[in-house]
C-alpha cells in the first residue's frame, strides 16, 4: 500500500458511474489522505447497501478483485455508523446524504479543498449560487477552492460568455494552461472529447500533417444512463426521439458536442471545418472514434504523398513513447475488440492496422479566390491548379468509463491540486 500524499480531503458530489468510478481511481492511487462523498439522498434502507453499491459493479466486477487480484477479500467496511465513516481499500471515506444543492454540502467542515461534481446537473458555469436549481459555484460557497465537473460546459444562454474563471482542460493535452489563481471552475470535457484531443493533438503537433484541410468523426459509442432500458415515451420538446427508444436492442444515432468542446481544448479547431456525430450501440463499456481527415499535402520524390499511413502510425507510436501524451495515448498494432481495451488506462488506443490513406488532386479556379491579384493569374498558363490532398482515416477505442476518461479526470484532480499551494 502506498503512503497518502497529502493530507487534504478529496470531495466528489455524485455517485453515479463518474462519481462511483472516480472514488474507485483515488482509492487506488492513494494520493488523497480520506475522500468525501455527497449522494445528496439516502441509499437503500441502511450503510449496507452504500458498502455494496461502491464494492460491487456490472461493468468491472467487484472492487477488491479489481485492485488487488483473484485471491483478494472485499476491502470496504464501515468503521463509524454514527459518522457515516466507511474504509474503502485503506482510505477513509465519509458519506454525506442529507444536502442536493452544491452550496449547502459543507465541504469546509470536512477539509475539503478540491470538488469533483459527476452529478451531470450543474453544467452551465454562468449559474450564480444562489441559482434555485443549484450551481457549480455552489461548492465555493460551501468551502472548496477548486471545482471539476466531469461533463462539458453547458451555457444554457448562448449570448453570456464562458465566464474568465470557467476553463476546460485534458490532461496531456491543455492542462498546463490552468492558471490556478484565476481558474476556479474546471470542465474536464467528456469521454469523447478526450480521446479525440489525444487523437487530434499528435497531427496538429507534427509539420506534415498539421495542414488539415476539414475533419470529421463519429463514435461508436457504448450506452449509458442517459438512455431508456425499454422504449418510453419522449418528453415534452423532445426531438431526439431515438433516445427514448430501447438501449438494450438497437443501434441508435444521436448527437455529441466534442467537435464543439474540442475548439476549447485546441483553439487551431475553429479554422478546421470540423463534424462529430454518435452512434450507440449496446455494450457496457468501451467505444471507439473513427477520425477522418483531409490535408493539404504536398508530393515527395516518387510523388508519394507526404502524409500517408506509415508516416501517420510513426506519428502516433512516437506520441505514445515520449513526450506530454505518454501513458495516456496507446498505440497497438494488435486487432483489438473491446474487451481487450477495457479498463486499461490510457485516453485513446490506436488501431494502428486500420490506419489508412487515399491521395486525389483538387483543381482550384484561382478566379474564384477572394483577394487573388489577376495579375498573378495573368502570367500562369492555366488558371486552374491542382492540389494534392490526401484523406485518411484512424482508429482509437477508448474506455469511456473507468479506463480512459475516469482515470485522466484523476490525474486531472491531483494535477490541479499540486498546484493550489
Amino acid at each position: 500500500m502506498s503512503k497518502l500524499e497529502t493530507e487534504d480531503a478529496l470531495g466528489i458530489n455524485g455517485a453515479g458511474r463518474t462519481g462511483k468510478l472516480t472514488l474507485w481511481h483515488h482509492v487506488a492511487r492513494k494520493y488523497f489522505s480520506k475522500i468525501v462523498v455527497n449522494f445528496g439522498r439516502e441509499v437503500g434502507t441502511n450503510l449496507e447497501a452504500v458498502c455494496s453499491l461502491i464494492e460491487k459493479d456490472s461493468t468491472y466486477g467487484s472492487l477488491h478483485r479489481f485492485l488487488f487480484g483473484v485471491n483478494a477479500e472485499p476491502c470496504v467496511k464501515i468503521v463509524d455508523r454514527g459518522k457515516n465513516l466507511l474504509e474503502v481499500a485503506g482510505v477513509p471515506v465519509t458519506i454525506l446524504q442529507s444536502a442536493r444543492n452544491p452550496k449547502d454540502i459543507g465541504w469546509r467542515k470536512y477539509g475539503v479543498r478540491i470538488v469533483v461534481d459527476a452529478t451531470g446537473a450543474f453544467n452551465d458555469p454562468t449559474r450564480p449560487v444562489d441559482h434555485p436549481q443549484g450551481s457549480l459555484r455552489g461548492h465555493l460557497e460551501a468551502g472548496a477552492e477548486k471545482v471539476l465537473n466531469s461533463a462539458t460546459f453547458k451555457i444554457k444562454d448562448k449570448s453570456q460568455p464562458q465566464p474568465q474563471d470557467a476553463v476546460t482542460l485534458i490532461y496531456g493535452v491543455n492542462h498546463d494552461v490552468l492558471n490556478p489563481t484565476q481558474h476556479h471552475l474546471i470542465s474536464a470535457a467528456s469521454c469523447t472529447t478526450t480521446a479525440l484531443a489525444h487523437m487530434v493533438k499528435p497531427l496538429l503537433d507534427n509539420l506534415h500533417s498539421s495542414k488539415i484541410m476539414t475533419a470529421s468523426m463519429s463514435t461508436v459509442h457504448a450506452a449509458t444512463n442517459s438512455q431508456s432500458v425499454l422504449d418510453t415515451v419522449p418528453k415534452a420538446g423532445a426531438r431526439d426521439l431515438r433516445r427514448s427508444r430501447s438501449v438494450l436492442n438497437n443501434i441508435i444515432l444521436t448527437s455529441t458536442g466534442a467537435a464543439q468542446a474540442l475548439e476549447q481544448v485546441i483553439p487551431e479547431i475553429r479554422s478546421i471545418g470540423f463534424m462529430a456525430d454518435s452512434v450507440r450501440v449496446p455494450i457496457l463499456t468501451e467505444s471507439l472514434i473513427i477520425l477522418n481527415v483531409t490535408f493539404q499535402t504536398t508530393l515527395e520524390g516518387d510523388d508519394k504523398s507526404s502524409v500517408h499511413r506509415e508516416k501517420l502510425n510513426k506519428i502516433y507510436a512516437a506520441a505514445a513513447a515520449a513526450g506530454p501524451q505518454k501513458g495516456l495515448l496507446c498505440y497497438s498494432e494488435d486487432q483489438n475488440v473491446p474487451s481487450d481495451v477495457m479498463g486499461m488506462k490510457a485516453a485513446v488506443v490506436i488501431e494502428a492496422a486500420e490506419t489508412h490513406t487515399r491521395t486525389g488532386f483538387v483543381s482550384v479556379d484561382l478566379a474564384q479566390i477572394p483577394g487573388m491579384d489577376p495579375e498573378i493569374i495573368q502570367h500562369l498558363d492555366s488558371g486552374i491548379v491542382k492540389i494534392p490532398v490526401t484523406h485518411a482515416k484512424a482508429f482509437g477505442w477508448y474506455d469511456n468509463e473507468y479506463g480512459g476518461y475516469t482515470n485522466l479526470l484523476g490525474d486531472l484532480t491531483v494535477h490541479v491540486h499540486q498546484v493550489l499551494d
